[in-house]
C-alpha cells in the first residue's frame, strides 16, 4: 500500500508540473500596450497589498491555534493543522497572481481572435484548478505516508487521524477568512462603485472615471479567484480526511482498514490526471460557442474519470466483498465503484440545474428580466422568488445521491461519492478562476480604450464566466453539504466509539457513562437543531451587513471625489484608486473577523453550555444536533443566495445586450427597466459573492470542530 500512496503522491506533483507549465505559457503572451499594463499593474498591486494584510492577520489567529493544538491534542496534529492552513493560503494566493497578470493578456489576445483570449483564460484558470487539487491531495497523502510509514503510527492510530483532522481544520480556517474576507472586498467595491456609477453618475461599468474601478476588479481576483480556491481547497481535503476517518471507523480492527483509507486518495489521484487531460479537450468549435467549448473539457473529465475511479478500485480494494463494516454490512468494492460515479452523476445535475437557474436564455433569469420592467420592487420581488425556487432541484439531487449512495455501501460510499465529485475540482476551479480573469480583460479593455470588437469578445467571454462561477458555486455548495454529512456521520461514529471504549476500561475516561439520546422528544436537541439552523442565517446577516457597510464607504468616497475633483468626470483629472482599494482593504479585513469566529466557537459554547445546565450525554446530543441543524438550513441559505443572486447578475446583463420583453418590446442599456435590473443585482452580489459561498466553511468548520473537541475531551 505504501507503492500506492507514492503513486498518488506523483499525480498530485504532476498536477503542479501542469501548473508550472502552463503559467510560463500565459506569461509568455503579450501584454498589450502600456495603458493596458499600466492599469494590469495597479489591480495587480492592490490584490497582492490585500492578501498580504489578510494572511498576516490570519497568521496571528493561526499561531495562537496552532499552540492550543499542540498543547490538547499532540505537536502532530499541531503540525497537520500547519500543514493545511499553508496548502489552502498557497493554492489561492499562487492562482490569484497568475490571474492578475492573465487579465491584460486576456484582453490583448481578445484584439487578436476570441479563441486566442478563450484559450489564455482557460488555462489561467487551469493553473489555480490544478493547484488545488495537487496542493490538496499532495498535502493529505504525503502527510499520511510520514505519519504512517516514517513514524510507524498504526493506521488506525488516533494520533493519525486526529492529526488529519487538524490538517482539514487549518484549511477550512484559511478558507473562511478567505471566502468572507475576499467577498467582503469585491462586493464593497462592486455594488458601491454600481451606486454612484451607473445609477448617480451614468457612466459605464468599468469606465475609468470611476475611483471605485480598480478596486472592483481586484476584488473579482480575491473573492473568486483566491477564495474560491480556498473554499474548494478544504472542500477536498476534508472530505478525503472524513472519508479516511469514517473507513477508520466502520473497518477498525480488519486487515483491510488500510486499503479503505487509502482508497479516497488513490481516486483523488486519478482524477487529477483526467482533469489533466481533460483541459486539452477545451477549444472554441465551429459555432463558436465558448460555453461548449469549456463544457467539452468538464465532459471528458467527468467521462474519463469513471475509468480513473475504476482503476483505483482495482488497484486498492478490488471490485469483490472486501469485508463487513462495523455496522454489519457487507461491502462491496463494485458498490463503492458504482457510488464514485453517483457522485460524478451529481456533480453534472447540479451543473445543469445550476446553469438553467442562472444563464441568460432560460425561464428564470428571463422571468427577472421581465419584471424589472415593471419597476425596481417587482425585480426584487421576483429575484427572491426565483432564489427560494432554486433549492428544490438541488435538494431533490442530494437526497438521491445519499439515498442510493447509502443503499449500495453505508455512509462511507456516501463519502466515496463526495470523493468523486471533488476528484475532478481542478477542473470546476478552472471553470471558476475563469471568470475573474475575463471580468478583468473586459475591464482593461474599457478603460485602455480598446477598440469595440475587443470590448465585444471579452464582454462575451465575461457573460460566459458569470455563468461559470455560478456553476462553480453550486458544484461546492453541494459537495460542501454531502461532504458535511460524512463528517457528521464521523462525529457520531467518533462519539460512539469513545463511549464504547470507556465503559470497556480502555482508556478515555471522560466518556465513561455517558448516553447520548439523539431522539427528537430530547428537549436537547430540538434546542441543538435550532441553535444549528440559527448559524447559517445569523452567519449570513453578519456577512450582507459587513458588505452593506463597506459598500457605504466607497459610496462616500466615490461621491467625495466626483465632488472635490471635477475635472474626474471631464477626463482631465485622474481618480485616486489606491485611496478606494485601501479602504476596502482595512473594511474587509475587519468586518471578517466576527462572523468567521462564529462557526469555529459555536459547537464548544453549546457544549459546555448544555454540560453546565444539564450533564455531558445531553451537551454531545445537543452538539450532534447542532451539526445536523447547521447542514440543513447551510444547504438551503447557500443555495438560494447563489443561485438567486447569479439569477439577478445574469438579468441586468440581459439588458445590456438588448433585452425584448414578451410584448416585443426592447429594452436597452440605460433605460428604466436596466435601471430596476441594476437594483437587484446590488441585492444579488453580495448574496452570490459574500454570503451564500461562505456559508459552505462555515457549515464544514462547525462540524470538524466538533470532531475536534471530541478528541480534546478524548486526550484530557
Amino acid at each position: 500500500m505504501p507503492t500506492i500512496l507514492i503513486v498518488v503522491a506523483l499525480c498530485g506533483l504532476l498536477a503542479l508540473a501542469y501548473a508550472g507549465w502552463a503559467t510560463r505559457s500565459v506569461l509568455a503572451a503579450d501584454q498589450g500596450n502600456a495603458r493596458m499594463q499600466e492599469i494590469a499593474g495597479a489591480i495587480r498591486e492592490g490584490a497582492q497589498a490585500y492578501l498580504a494584510r489578510q494572511y498576516t492577520t490570519i497568521a496571528i489567529v493561526g499561531v495562537v491555534v496552532t499552540i492550543v493544538t499542540a498543547l490538547l491534542l499532540s505537536i502532530y496534529a499541531a503540525v497537520g493543522f500547519v500543514i493545511g492552513a499553508v496548502l489552502s493560503g498557497l493554492a489561492g494566493f499562487i492562482g490569484m497572481n497568475v490571474s492578475v497578470r492573465a487579465n491584460v493578456r486576456t484582453a490583448q489576445a481578445c484584439s487578436r481572435s476570441l479563441s486566442l483570449g478563450l484559450g489564455i483564460a482557460f488555462k489561467s484558470g487551469a493553473i489555480t484548478g490544478l493547484l488545488v487539487a495537487g496542493l490538496a491531495l499532495l498535502g493529505v497523502t504525503l502527510y499520511f505516508y510520514v505519519l504512517t510509514v516514517w513514524i510507524g503510527l498504526d493506521v488506525s492510530d488516533r494520533t493519525v487521524i486526529d492529526s488529519l483532522v487538524s490538517l482539514g481544520f487549518g484549511a477550512s480556517l484559511i478558507s473562511i477568512f478567505a471566502r468572507l474576507g475576499g467577498g467582503i472586498f469585491t462586493k464593497g467595491a462592486d455594488v458601491g462603485g454600481d451606486l454612484v456609477g451607473k445609477v448617480e453618475a451614468g457612466i459605464p461599468e468599468d469606465d475609468p472615471r470611476n475611483p471605485a474601478t480598480i478596486a472592483d476588479n481586484v476584488g473579482d481576483n480575491v473573492g473568486d479567484c483566491a477564495g474560491m480556491a480556498a473554499d474548494l481547497f478544504e472542500t477536498y481535503a476534508v472530505t478525503v480526511v472524513a472519508t479516511m476517518v469514517l473507513g477508520a471507523i466502520f473497518f477498525a480492527g480488519t486487515d483491510i482498514i488500510e486499503s479503505v483509507m487509502i482508497y479516497p486518495l488513490a481516486i483523488g489521484g486519478a482524477c487529477i490526471l483526467t482533469s489533466i487531460v481533460g483541459t486539452f479537450f477545451v477549444r472554441l468549435g465551429s459555432n463558436g460557442s465558448i460555453m461548449g467549448a469549456l463544457y467539452k473539457g468538464l465532459w471528458a473529465t467527468t467521462l474519463l474519470s469513471i475509468v480513473g475511479i475504476a482503476v483505483a478500485t482495482w488497484a486498492t480494494i478490488g471490485f469483490g466483498d472486501i469485508g463487513q463494516a462495523a455496522s454489519g454490512m457487507t461491502i462491496n468494492g463494485l458498490n463503492l465503484f458504482v457510488c464514485g460515479i453517483i457522485g460524478l452523476v451529481v456533480t453534472g445535475l447540479i451543473v445543469w440545474i445550476t446553469e438553467y437557474y442562472t444563464g441568460v436564455g432560460f425561464r428564470p433569469v428571463r422571468s427577472i428580466s421581465e419584471a424589472s420592467v415593471s419597476g425596481h420592487g417587482t425585480n426584487v420581488i421576483q429575484g427572491l422568488a426565483i432564489s427560494l425556487e432554486s433549492t428544490a432541484l438541488p435538494t431533490i439531487v442530494i437526497v438521491a445521491g445519499i439515498i442510493s449512495t447509502f443503499q449500495l455501501a453505508g455512509l462511507y460510499g456516501t463519502g466515496i461519492a463526495v470523493t468523486a465529485m471533488l476528484g475532478i475540482a481542478g477542473m470546476i476551479v478552472a471553470l471558476d478562476a475563469f471568470g475573474p480573469v475575463t471580468d478583468n480583460a473586459g475591464g482593461i479593455a474599457e478603460m485602455a480604450g480598446l477598440p469595440a470588437d475587443v470590448r465585444k469578445s471579452t464582454d462575451a467571454l465575461d457573460a460566459v464566466g458569470n455563468t461559470t462561477k455560478a456553476v462553480t458555486k453550486g458544484y461546492a455548495i453541494g459537495s460542501a453539504g454531502l461532504g458535511a454529512l460524512v463528517l457528521f456521520a464521523a462525529y457520531n461514529y467518533d462519539l460512539a466509539y469513545f463511549v464504547e471504549q470507556a465503559n470497556a476500561g480502555n482508556g478515555f475516561e471522560y466518556f465513561r457513562g455517558v448516553e447520548p439520546d439523539f431522539a427528537l422528544t430530547n428537549p436537547f436537541v430540538v434546542v441543538g437543531l435550532l441553535l444549528g439552523g440559527l448559524i447559517p442565517f445569523l452567519f449570513g446577516g453578519i456577512a450582507m451587513t459587513a458588505v452593506g457597510r463597506a459598500a457605504s464607504s466607497v459610496v462616500d468616497e466615490v461621491r467625495r471625489q466626483f465632488r472635490e475633483k471635477p475635472g474626474i468626470m471631464a477626463g482631465t483629472e485622474r481618480p485616486d484608486y489606491a485611496r478606494a482599494v485601501d479602504l476596502l482593504t482595512k473594511s474587509a479585513i475587519r468586518e471578517m473577523i466576527v462572523p468567521s469566529l462564529l462557526p469555529v466557537l459555536a459547537p464548544i459554547v453549546v457544549y459546555f453550555g448544555v454540560y453546565l445546565i444539564a450533564d455531558k450525554s445531553q451537551a454531545f446530543s445537543a452538539v450532534g444536533a447542532m451539526l445536523l441543524g447547521v447542514i440543513v438550513t447551510g444547504i438551503f441559505v447557500a443555495i438560494s443566495m447563489t443561485s438567486g443572486g447569479g439569477a439577478w447578475d445574469n438579468a441586468k446583463k440581459s439588458f445590456e445586450d438588448g433585452f425584448v420583453d414578451s410584448a416585443g418590446v426592447r429594452h436597452e442599456k440605460g433605460s428604466d427597466a436596466h435601471k430596476a435590473s441594476v437594483t437587484g443585482d446590488t441585492v444579488g452580489d453580495p448574496y452570490k459573492d459574500t454570503a451564500g459561498p461562505a456559508v459552505n466553511p462555515a457549515i464544514k468548520i462547525t462540524n470538524i470542530v466538533a470532531l475536534l473537541l471530541l478528541a480534546v475531551l478524548a486526550h484530557n
